[in-house]
């Protein structure tokens, strides 16, 4: 699940226009059988950066349709910082998450930001998942959907619901136009079996994983469909395997309020530099002003109440955004100075090509995954109740995954993640994240049979490990190390505890410029928490 280049219904009655189902595959794919096929050895070429100058890249062919090998093909551009110690420990696949999320990007940052004995010992691989990025055919369904100023997200009466609904079905439609041959075969098992043909094709028997939010259930799905080809794999922030996906996203909805209600605590602590009161809910209030005004007029034409909450739910992810969303915040509730407030939009949320090309996928791998509700008014009655206890996003949340209500390919059932077949798998969770709640850590620890769950108590940030928490890196590099996982005291429901890191110190506007990144900045600027 990742944060989302914007989004925006209300009583009166709806007709959901009519979308054309293309056909599902004859095979069902939840706990397929692995199909065959000849898997040509990679070829790396180096493509260095100069943040990561050994970085080297290649592309592999693999089925659109891993249960019809000998047809049509597609291809995954990948990423590779090779092993350097004489002790090889084999491929190390690295994900971000999303879905959607590119991944060629991750290689270099994990190889560099593990200690170097550990990272030595891996070919650190980062790739583009089917229809990603450089992956080829990469899916844009609808250009410029995010382009403002939207209507409010939250619907203004049922002609605002209205709307909502018929820009929804207009984007499942175009992805169903425009991709009809494709969007049956853009889900989490099929990515699944790409990675196994990205084993395949660097000859490991095994292979050793790390993946973030959505990555962690994809790494999951790998280990029930493979478990004897799981080496090491550990999962960091983690999608609660039981409410895929509808469930899940409404329950984002009131982690990400009870976070967003920090983040006004936060600027309270600091009303020194923000001026806005030393009452949280005062501020809270404030921050809702400013969105009411925004309606009437969008700061900068491009700043309306959903462009807002899109500039805001980075924040949700990371604290790390707090100081320069709260100067932003603060200049335009002070000094009616929106300019701040527009650059962080232009930062944190402004959708590009790219955040295309991701809501794309995004779209089409949830709404293919798993079934979602049909009749518009079980959405309306779920989103108005989450609404009434958790206003920041509810509704940007639900117009985000709204397609799936129009989605022209019949879903999946999704596979059981249950494993006692696994090696140890080292689980890592914040108590506090909000985009994956730690309820979900909690769920998959219990799923898989042997794992270990290492929690940083009092963290509200999604992504803990490589992200500037010692102790957090600590379990991870141990474990990539040596495969040894804590365990507790018998009963504990966690085997080891970290404490979180300090909060950020506040900044004004122009303090916010022009700093060199933070090690949590690059992680989550690569998980997609910045556009």
């Amino acid at each position: 699940m990742k944060p989302r280049a914007g989004m925006l219904i209300a009583a009166g009655a709806l007709v959901a226009g009519t979308v054309t189902v293309l056909p599902a595959p004859a095979v069902a794919a939840a706990d397929p059988e692995p199909a065959t096929r000849p898997i040509a050895p990679l070829t790396w070429t180096d493509c260095p950066t100069k943040a990561y100058p050994r970085l080297q890249c290649g592309t592999l062919r693999v089925p659109l349709n891993h249960d019809d090998p000998a047809g049509r093909s597609i291809s995954l551009a990948l990423t590779r910082v090779a092993h350097t110690a004489k002790t090889f420990q084999g491929p190390l696949l690295v994900n971000p998450g999303g879905p959607g999320g590119s991944g060629r990007g991750m290689a270099g940052y994990v190889a560099a930001s593990l200690p170097a004995k550990v990272a030595g010992q891996y070919d650190v691989i980062g790739f583009d998942p089917r229809g990603v990025g450089k992956s080829e055919p990469a899916l844009n369904c609808r250009p410029g959907h995010f382009d403002p100023v939207r209507p409010d997200s939250v619907p203004q009466g049922a002609e605002g619901e209205r709307a909502g609904v018929e820009r929804a079905q207009a984007f499942a439609k175009a992805c169903g136009d425009k991709y009809a041959d494709v969007l049956p075969y853009i889900d989490t098992v099929s990515t699944a079996r790409d990675m196994d043909a990205i084993r395949a094709a660097v000859g490991a028997p095994k292979v050793n994983y790390l993946g973030y939010s959505y990555g962690t259930y994809l790494g999951a799905v790998y280990a029930r469909l493979h478990p004897e080809r799981v080496r090491r794999m550990a999962l960091d922030s983690v999608v609660n395997p039981h409410g895929v996906w509808y469930e899940d996203n409404l329950a984002q909805d009131y982690a990400f309020d009870t976070r967003q209600k920090d983040f006004a605590a936060w600027v309270a602590r600091n009303d020194a530099t923000y001026r806005l009161g030393t009452d949280p809910a005062a501020v809270e209030a404030a921050w809702y002003r400013m969105r009411d005004e925004l309606r009437a007029t969008p700061a900068g034409g491009k700043v309306g109440p959903g462009e807002l909450e899109d500039t805001y739910l980075p924040g949700g992810y990371y604290n790390g955004y707090w100081p320069r969303l709260a100067a932003a915040f603060a200049a335009y509730v002070n000094d009616h100075d929106s300019a701040p407030l527009v650059e962080a939009y232009k930062a944190y949320a402004a959708a590009d090509s790219a955040a295309d090309n991701g809501y794309s996928v995004y779209t089409s791998v949830q709404c293919r995954d798993a079934a979602w509700p049909r009749d518009w008014s079980v959405w309306r009655k779920d989103n108005w109740e989450t609404h009434a206890k958790a206003p920041f996003s509810t509704w940007n949340n639900a117009w985000y995954n709204a397609p799936c209500a129009f989605w022209p390919v019949d879903p999946l059932s999704p596979p059981d993640v249950r494993n006692d077949q696994v090696p140890p798998v080292l689980i890592l969770q914040a108590t506090d994240d909000a985009a994956t709640p730690y309820e979900g850590g909690v769920a998959l620890h219990r799923m898989v049979h042997g794992s270990s769950l290492v929690v940083e108590e009092g963290g509200g940030n999604h992504g803990v490990t490589l992200a500037g928490n010692d102790c957090m890196d600590e379990h991870l590099a141990t474990y990539l190390s040596t495969g040894k996982v804590p365990r507790g005291a018998d009963g504990a429901e966690a085997d080891a505890v970290c404490d979180t890191l300090p909060e950020p110190e506040p900044a004004k506007a122009a303090e916010t410029r022009g700093t060199a990144p933070s090690a949590g900045i690059t992680l989550h600027g690569l998980l997609g928490h910045v556009h």
